[in-house]
């Protein structure tokens, strides 16, 4: 199998990185007129705030920010709007609290999105470039998950491309012409993987339905992401349902593999070998996709940075999600449970997309499955499940 590679050439911004933060660059705000206070006047009330953005942020750091904007109109008060609105819950899981409008946020903006990055992923940001590997034959099992408990799985990717804003940010044209790209790749791609690009304008309740489509939910309303729904909004289907890519929903692209069963191996191969393939078509159309120095692949949520991977599994569950270890074991696998609409049937994945490769992710997620499958044969035995704890990962 071949081994994904990142850009050999890299934006010449990156060069500057370590500066930037020392810089005092002009006020490109002066042009918008707009009428703003001091920085300190400005700042928001973040007490009772529980996002990453609301623990990081501080007077200082927002006024280093304070009159930065990029190329494409992102001011800082744009990033942390999402988790000043939806500040979080103290008892539930952290959210990253921010968005990047474009990809020179994270540049721009780089002293306080590294510290997101960090604290969300448990992985410093440094000058080493991120491992990217898409070798299937490095991924030991996957294929050999005990079907009994794990009866489902998905694997998905995001991707980003060149010289577009990100949804939260991005124009009407902008949307329109991502499309267009994307409707061009994906034609290529049939020559292998045949298959029928839907608009979203043009399904009915029916065909959504089937898709698994739901109304804009409030927090994508008020980030922009779902501005114009349905507008230049579309899915494509796979003949054989293998892959399902998702074009301009949350992120430019999302690329979803699901499968009945829970072999995950085969679910990873099938995005490895069609991710390789759009990449090329978009490289051929001079879009590549987004890639940075020292984070890897982004999109418009740090909580993606690095890999933009999410492996999915779906587990038959009785006794474990009582035990009163379950968040210690979930949060030491780095890993988290959500429950479904199904009694007994939960989704586990992984939290962290950054500081580990692809198959590193995948490799992480089939070990954790398979002890929380031990542990759950254990409690069904009456028997006791410290001695399966694990170290800290």
């Amino acid at each position: 199998m071949w081994k994904v590679k990142p850009p050999v050439d890299f934006p010449k911004e990156t060069r500057y990185r370590p500066i930037l933060e020392s810089l005092v660059p002009p006020d490109p705000m002066s042009q918008f007129h707009l009428r703003r206070g001091s920085p300190d006047e400005e700042f928001p009330d973040l007490r009772r705030n529980s996002t990453w953005m609301g623990r990081i942020l501080t007077p200082a750091m927002y006024r280093r920010q304070f009159n930065r904007c990029t190329h494409s109109g992102v001011i800082f008060d744009d990033v942390i709007r999402p988790g000043i609105e939806e500040p979080g819950d103290w008892c539930g899981p952290v959210s990253v609290g921010c968005v990047a409008g474009d990809a020179q946020c994270y540049i721009l903006f780089c002293d306080f999105f590294d510290r997101v990055i960090d604290a969300f992923h448990q992985h410093k940001v440094t000058k080493q470039t991120p491992e990217s590997d898409f070798n299937v034959d490095n991924l030991k099992g996957g294929d050999d998950l005990d079907g009994s408990y794990a009866v489902g799985c998905e694997v998905s990717v995001i991707r980003a491309v060149e010289d577009f804003c990100f949804p939260t940010h991005c124009s009407r044209g902008e949307r329109r012409q991502l499309l267009s790209l994307a409707r061009r790749a994906l034609q290529w791609l049939e020559d292998e993987l045949p298959g029928r690009l839907l608009l979203l304008e043009e399904l009915n309740e029916e065909q959504q339905r089937e898709l698994n489509l739901s109304a804009p939910s409030a927090s994508q309303l008020r980030t922009g992401v779902a501005r114009d729904w349905p507008d230049a909004r579309a899915v494509w289907v796979s003949a054989d349902g293998s892959l399902v890519v998702w074009i301009n929903m949350e992120d430019h692209l999302r690329l979803v593999s699901s499968r009945g069963d829970a072999n995950v191996a085969e679910a990873f191969k099938s995005i490895c070998v069609s991710l390789q393939e759009l990449e090329d078509f978009y490289r051929k159309l001079k879009h590549p996709f987004i890639w940075k120095q020292q984070l890897g692949w982004v999109t418009s949520s740090p909580a993606d940075v690095g890999t933009g991977l999410r492996i999915r599994v779906h587990l038959k569950l009785q006794h474990l999600p009582r035990h009163r270890r379950l968040e210690d074991v979930l949060k030491r696998l780095r890993m988290c449970m959500d429950k479904t609409e199904s009694p007994a049937l939960y989704r586990v994945s992984n939290v962290a997309s950054f500081g580990v490769s692809e198959v590193g992710l995948t490799q992480l997620v089939v070990d954790g499955v398979k002890l929380l499958i031990a542990m759950e044969k254990r409690l069904e035995g009456g028997g006791d499940i410290d001695e399966l704890v694990p170290t800290q990962k």
